[in-house]
């Protein structure tokens, strides 16, 4: 038998032996309740299936400054250049499934002195070879290399689900900072229709004082009130511009004006509320959670690799082509050369080291498990209080929306009052300040209710529907 023909059958064996001694994967029971609190049980509920950011998202100028983040954010950039490193060293570990052929030359040339001689002349003696073959080639019977290459594709596509939680992530940034962006928007307004009521009424305070209708008390109360406005106003304009440097960042591009928010919009999201019942395994779907059950299958893999290290390993050397003394005979009839070294190699003691190895991927493993499983209950947890405050977030408005309504009708009586010489105005005072602290009130509960949309998207990996 030639040793092609050798080769060639011990790399079909190989290559027609595809088991290996990974541990049979099963994934972990997750460590949380069956369905999400604050949600009534339902029959048969469906696991969720993740949406498009763009069916998700109402607004269309926050849809423009969301694919501009997409587009340009620099942590999302490198994100995807982690799996193109990944996917490369995925090659690397799986090239080496595969023979390395390669072609090399070589001279070899020897000067001998004259007394080492026959002819007693000293002598230089050269060769030439030209050969293409591979060297420790390792047939892969027990799998270790395949085992090692399952253990790369795993940190391969884990990187992939990665990315994914980066961009959820990113897109949940964006919408949260447009939003807060939107709300000091609105502060901002209403500080300022604040500061231009109150300073009609300082002026109106002060032709009274001038013409001796009112005191010096009131006249001070009115400046109070006034440049506590002027100094709202200030702070919001503060705020403002840092909310539009923050989006800028996000989105790694300056954005246009015509993107940015007036107001808060309560129409953020297009998609119903979270349906009763939603079962909790809606979170396996979430791309960090598939990231640490990659780790967790990565880390199963080398345990079958530190196994196979335990059995004989195999490896093979050869090559074939053409070796003369000549440069010029070098390709000539009868030159040809070849060469083939196979080498066996059986562990026999390693003082411990293999046993070692083994039980370091075997607790790896299980370090994986309970990471994967803290995963879970993290996640749990996020979706469990972001419901928890979406059970309160509609009492809440609607008592903020009714407490500015009463707050207003209260400044109405006291105004009236007040000119009508029935009350002081330290109690028009008390109702301007209440009203205007009941606005700002309702501004944040809104701003939370809208949020607390945009973080159910995310804790629910991209949605429900």
């Amino acid at each position: 038998m030639t040793p092609l023909r050798t080769l060639t059958l011990a790399l079909a064996a190989t290559l027609a032996s595809g088991c290996t001694m990974i541990p049979q994967y099963q994934r972990p029971a997750a460590p949380v309740a069956a369905s999400f609190p604050n949600a009534a049980p339902v029959a048969a509920a469906p696991a969720a299936d993740a949406i498009a950011w763009r069916d998700y998202f109402a607004d269309n100028r926050l849809r423009e400054v969301i694919a501009l983040a997409l587009a340009n954010n620099r942590d999302l950039h490198v994100a995807a250049l982690n799996i193109e490193k990944a996917r490369a060293q995925y090659r690397i570990q799986r090239a080496d499934l595969f023979p390395a052929v390669g072609a090399t030359s070589s001279q070899n040339a020897a000067r001998l002195p004259g007394d080492l001689t026959s002819s007693g002349e000293a002598e230089v003696n050269r060769s030439y070879s030209a050969t293409i073959g591979f060297s420790t080639y390792e047939l892969d019977f027990f799998g270790r290399i395949r085992s090692l290459n399952a253990q790369a594709l795993e940190t391969y596509l884990g990187t992939e689900e990665a990315r994914r939680s980066a961009q959820i992530s990113l897109v949940a940034e964006v919408a949260n900072t447009w939003l807060i962006l939107a709300a000091d928007r609105e502060r901002l307004a209403l500080a300022r229709s604040t500061y231009e009521t109150r300073q009609k009424s300082h002026d109106l305070t002060r032709r009274s004082f001038e013409a001796g209708a009112v005191s010096a008390l009131d006249l001070h109360q009115a400046e109070t009130l006034l440049h506590s406005a002027r100094a709202d106003a200030a702070r919001y304009r503060s705020f403002v511009a840092q909310d539009e440097n923050a989006l800028a960042l996000i989105a790694g591009a300056p954005v246009p004006a015509e993107l940015l928010p007036a107001t808060l919009t309560d129409s953020i999201s297009t998609l119903a509320e979270l349906p009763a019942g939603m079962p909790s395994e809606v979170l396996v779907r979430r791309p960090d959670i598939l990231q640490a059950e990659r780790t967790l299958r990565g880390a199963n893999a080398s345990i079958g690799a530190a196994r196979a290290a335990f059995f004989p390993s195999i490896s093979l050397t050869a090559a074939a082509g053409s070796a003369s003394s000549t440069l010029g005979s070098l390709f000539d009839g009868g030159s040809g050369t070849w060469s083939f070294i196979p080498q066996i190699r059986i562990p026999i003691f390693e003082a411990g080291r293999l046993q070692a190895s083994l039980e370091v991927a075997e607790v790896q493993r299980d370090i994986h498990i309970a990471q994967y499983e803290k995963a879970i209950q993290s996640a749990f947890r996020e979706v469990a209080d972001a419901l928890a405050e979406r059970a309160t977030l509609a009492e809440q408005l609607d008592a903020r929306r009714r407490l500015v309504e009463a707050t207003a009708a209260g400044f109405r009586l006291s105004e009236a009052r007040y000119k009508g010489g029935v009350d002081s105005y330290l109690g028009l005072l008390d109702a301007q300040r209440t009203l205007y602290a009941a606005e700002l009130d309702l501004i944040a509960v809104r701003l939370a209710d809208t949020a607390n949309r945009v973080t159910l998207y995310k804790v629910l990996g991209g949605g429900w529907q």
